[in-house]
């Protein structure tokens, strides 16, 4: 994409409105536009960023056995008011009515609507396990909408539902989704910590969030210092595998949420103790018939009986996840991309655009570079090479490719990494390489 045609609104000084760096750095960089109190409209940039998180997200929620579908926006009450929760939900839930006076609701989450498309189509203990999910806008009408997409009203939710026999089956398929989760989070640059939680509505009696550590965090979080070196999936096992030691291993290692956290009872003499901020980019429950018995999913057993299936849901925050990885992963200049989210792998910059042979060895770099598989956003602007730079060091492009005159009669080109700012310089056919090959 030539940056000349691209719809990348940029702004130079910190908007009054944005409280925290993620906020801020979306709006600088184009990424996001508020369009009422906690919504967003998703810019290109921020479109590209939000659609590979998804992507990685669907990935791993497919090698972990989970089947996707697409469940609507709109809901009917009555599933609700069936489940208990239509009353008890509070006023995040937006109510409203049809022309026809039905009352429907823009759901915040849908363990009932899943569990409705479940007792109608599941019969038999022979069809379980299942776990099913979708990638969906949700709706909660926070009281304070705050801190941009970390904590906005319309969010892109990934949410899970497991269906089994017994209490045994739905622990393994928490356990096969906390360590998609692990993978999940692995793969997008960041380490994440599972510590125990309070279900709140969501309800059940097993549950755990994913916390990155963040000096922006929401909330406060205690851990062993373990886990600052911990590789957690050095030794994973695989789905097929038995996944209790795994889960055992790495749910014993102290971490909590300052809820869950009680200094007189913590195994962990103070200096052990990892005290910080964390952002919430997952959460995991296991609460067993608490949607199946009041709506009645059950399932013909091996000898003919009645059971009502055990179930479990698994969330993730997508677009919330673009606002916590550049919480955690950012600098003064701007933003750092992980390289498997990051919009554009590499930031071509023409220094002198309108010179005939910066023009041409740009252009040549560009077509070959994309014909390789490479997302390249090239700078062709008439702007001043400040600025350039400046730009591509906000959008935050793991690599930055330099072409200017000096460089082309010396026969070399500049290559600068950004999370570590080290800069080459190659001649043009190993930068090519380089870039392919990484």
């Amino acid at each position: 994409m030539r940056l000349s045609a691209y719809f990348l609104p940029t702004l130079k000084e910190n908007p009054n409105e944005a409280q925290i760096v993620s906020h801020r750095l979306m709006l600088r960089a184009g990424m996001v536009r508020q369009t009422s109190a906690g919504i967003y409209a998703w810019l290109p940039l921020g479109f590209r960023v939000l659609k590979k998180i998804e992507q990685i997200v669907r990935e791993e929620q497919n090698a972990a056995g989970a089947q996707e579908l697409l469940m609507p926006t709109i809901q009917p009450a009555e599933l609700w008011k069936e489940s208990g929760r239509y009353d008890d939900y509070g006023k995040e839930m937006l109510r409203i009515r049809d022309r026809h006076e039905r009352e429907m609701l823009f759901g915040p989450t849908n363990e009932e609507m899943i569990t409705d498309i479940f007792r109608s189509a599941v019969k038999s203990y022979r069809d379980l396990p299942r776990n099913l999910y979708h990638i969906q806008w949700k709706f909660r009408d926070e009281i304070r909408p705050r801190f941009g997409v970390m904590r906005g009203r319309e969010f892109l939710m990934k949410d899970a539902y497991s269906f089994d026999l017994d209490a045994d089956g739905a622990r393994r398929s928490y356990q096969k989704m906390f360590l998609a989760y692990l993978r999940t989070f692995a793969r997008l640059g960041m380490k994440a910590i599972p510590m125990q939680a309070d279900t709140g509505p969501i309800g059940g009696d097993l549950s755990h969030e994913f916390i990155i550590l963040a000096e922006t965090g929401e909330s406060g979080v205690f851990c062993d210092k373990e886990w600052l070196d911990l590789d957690v999936l050095a030794s994973a096992p695989g789905f097929d595998d038995d996944l209790t030691p795994f889960f055992e291993k790495y749910t014993n290692i102290y971490a909590a949420t300052d809820e869950k956290h009680d200094p007189a009872t913590s195994p962990l003499k103070p200096e052990e103790l990892v005290s910080a901020r964390g952002i919430e980019v997952g959460h995991i429950f296991y609460f067993g018939t608490k949607y199946s018995a009041p709506l009645g999913a059950v399932v013909a057993g091996p000898n003919g009986e009645q059971i009502t299936v055990e179930m479990g849901s698994y969330g993730i925050g997508v677009s919330r996840l673009v606002g916590a990885i550049i919480e955690a992963s950012h600098d003064d200049a701007g933003i750092i991309w992980p390289d498997e989210v990051a919009p554009f792998k590499v930031g071509l910059i023409n220094l002198k655009t309108g010179d005939a042979d910066c023009d041409r060895a740009c252009d040549e770099l560009y077509r070959d570079l994309q014909a390789a598989g490479v997302e390249v956003l090239y700078d062709d602007r008439n702007e001043r090479a400040g600025a350039k730079f400046a730009d591509m060091d906000l959008i935050g492009l793991p690599w930055q490719l330099t072409v200017g005159p000096r460089g082309l009669k010396n026969g070399v080109v500049e290559m600068k990494r950004r999370a570590t700012g080290e800069r080459e310089e190659l001649p043009r056919d190993a930068a090519f390489s380089k870039l392919t090959a990484a």
